[in-house]
């Protein structure tokens, strides 16, 4: 039978062959983690996916939310799922047992995320956001608020989401108009309304957690004055139990282009001025404690735009293998030539392996950052952390960013292999694309992700996370030139010094009168740095499968073979591209800030 989501034998390359996760079964943190068991996990989050998640991608979309009387109503489809999830304990797959986790390796739960997320990631999000709020708790909340809720929401018992959005302050977070005034007993009243908040109420959990930001009167303005509360749908008692309505109102769910399925909700806190809250972390340090989950966030939006591509990569590759249509190109002068499967025909082999190159791709890095994840929380040397937190943070907007426009191309190429079948909702492509485009958006828009990047981790430590990936990057050119890679290793060493240019340009550029030029060319700078980082992971990858060819079974050696033929591809059909954004990025063109407003329109 096809496979339906994220293809398993690549799933375990890249775990085990290039990455070796197994090697962290020898610290003491995941010693229960060998091969088998990771390989065991792998396939039973597998069989969940497909099984109980995969059918609800369809009904969820077409069913959609509803709101009845102040409370929201998710897909009938999502309930018995969501409470199989939870019991299953896949919510904190990444966290200690005793809190309701699993104690996974974080590049395995990726691996395990990819594949619930590609089976339908409007219902992942329910799980997602709540193991988001309990890791703000988790991280900053106090011994009370960790007993009260973290094991709730680790265990999905609760329902949690990230509250930041304002119909006046959208990516300006600094102009929210919550306000928070204190109360005798410690907590704060809460009063405000919030926008955009997915996953804002459900009607599979009997209370939501919310995490919202909002001023305490009297605090300065701007992200300076920002603090964090956690304000619970239903008030919790010091004992755990319930207490009153907490006057948390939802509003209205918005009707969306995707992602039908999960609740986006704007939220009144206190219309009746009966919101309750307790500050978590410091005062006026919300936005410091917000990032904390936002980086999370991120990352996990990364996953979503990758696990729609791969889902649609598995369709489109199924469906070009089983469409019969046309001859081959060489038996067109024959006196009858029948009709073949279309991944024979040369324009849509190509769709076909620019889709495959970035989804693999995407897999390899994703998986990386949980090997950098796994390194940090293991490694007994604090020099060896500080490394992999800094590669943790200098690619996290590359891989938001990159990862999720690509996943949306991905997407749109999905639905050109089916032709005017994947333009029809009957078929799934359609809603692929549909769902994938919001990942661009939320948790802060790409063009944030490059403000972000040129603006804070270019810099960083004086550049040493930017110095340490060019170092991982030339290790991997070093493993090609030993495995006999030369040429792809020569062309990926011209791109890493000519992005080493780049960042030197526009770093400079953004310490001077050209700051504007310079965040002008942000976003190009980041794709730059993705397209690099693309062709690090398929150099890589085709250094780990050269040297295994010859001796490889007939089955591997079809999939050793395509490692490096699709690295070859990308490296000298993809990265040329690539090469002349760099050279425009060199070139700092002062056009679009020299653009006049009043010449946009007439």
């Amino acid at each position: 039978m096809a496979q339906q989501i994220a293809d398993r034998r690549d799933q375990d390359y890249v775990l085990h062959e290039m990455l070796n996760v197994a090697q962290f079964s020898e610290t003491e943190k995941y010693g229960d983690f060998n091969k088998k068991t990771i390989d065991m996990v792998l396939s039973e989050a597998r069989k969940f996916a497909v099984n109980e998640i995969l059918p609800t991608q369809k009904t969820g979309d077409e069913e959609g939310v509803k709101l009845e009387n102040g409370q929201v109503k998710v897909p009938p489809s999502f309930h018995k799922p969501y409470k199989l999830f939870c019991e299953n304990e896949w919510v904190a797959m990444a966290d200690a047992p005793e809190v309701g986790g699993q104690g996974l390796p974080h590049s395995v739960s990726l691996a395990c995320g990819e594949l619930f997320t590609g089976a339908n990631c409007a219902f992942l999000m329910y799980p997602g956001l709540t193991h988001g709020c309990g890791n703000i708790i988790a991280s900053l909340g106090s011994d009370k608020q960790k007993e009260l809720y973290l094991k709730k929401l680790y265990t999905g018992e609760w329902g949690g989401t990230m509250c930041l959005t304002e119909a006046n302050a959208g990516s300006d977070v600094g102009a929210l108009e919550s306000v928070a005034t204190p109360n005798d007993d410690g907590t704060y009243n809460i009063v405000g309304n919030k926008i955009f908040i997915s996953g804002g109420d459900s009607d599979m959990v009997p209370n939501v957690i919310h995490p919202v930001l909002a001023r305490i009167e009297g605090s300065p303005a701007g992200t300076r004055g920002i603090s964090l509360f956690i304000v619970p749908k239903l008030w919790v008692n010091d004992d755990g139990s319930f207490g009153e309505d907490n006057d948390v109102v939802v509003t209205g769910v918005e009707h969306k282009m995707g992602i039908h399925g999960n609740a986006t909700c704007s939220i009144a806190f206190g219309g009746k001025g009966k919101c309750r809250g307790t500050l978590i972390g410091e005062k006026n340090k919300g936005m410091k404690a917000m990032f904390l989950m936002m980086n999370e966030a991120r990352q996990g939006v990364a996953l979503q735009g990758h696990g729609f591509a791969t889902t649609s990569y598995m369709n489109a590759v199924n469906y070009a293998k089983e469409r019969i249509q046309s001859p081959n190109l060489l038996s067109m002068l024959d006196a009858e030539p029948k009709g073949v499967p279309i991944i024979q025909h040369p324009d849509v082999r190509r769709n076909l392996l620019i889709m495959k190159s970035y989804v693999e791709g995407m897999r390899s890095l994703l998986y990386y950052m949980g090997f950098c994840f796994d390194m940090v929380s293991t490694a007994e040397d604090e020099a060896v952390r500080d490394k992999y937190n800094g590669l943790i943070e200098i690619v996290t907007p590359v891989a938001k960013s990159y990862g999720t426009d690509k996943g949306f191309e991905v997407c749109s190429l999905g639905i050109q292999i089916y032709g005017g079948y994947g333009f029809i909702e009957e078929y799934p492509q359609a809603q692929l694309l549909r769902d994938c485009k919001i990942t661009s958006i939320y948790e802060g828009t790409n063009g944030i992700q490059a403000m972000d990047l040129l603006g804070r981790k270019l810099g960083m430590k004086k550049g040493k996370p930017m110095m340490d990936l060019m170092g991982e990057i030339q290790a991997a050119i070093a493993l090609a030139k030993e495995a006999g890679l030369e040429d792809m290793a020569a062309k990926v060493e011209a791109a890493l010094n000519k992005v080493g240019e780049c960042a030197m340009a526009i770093g400079g550029a953004a310490m001077s009168e050209k700051l504007l030029d310079a965040f002008g060319s942000a976003t190009l700078f980041q794709e730059c740095c993705g397209d690099l980082i693309m062709a690090w992971m398929h150099l890589w990858r085709a250094a780990v499968a050269q040297p295994k060819i010859e001796k490889a079974k007939k089955k591997d050696k079809a999939f050793y073979e395509g490692q490096v033929v699709t690295a070859k591809f990308f490296i000298e059909h993809m990265l040329p591209i690539g090469l002349g954004k760099m050279d425009s990025v060199k070139g700092l063109t002062g056009s679009i800030m020299e653009m006049p407003e009043d010449a946009f329109i007439g």
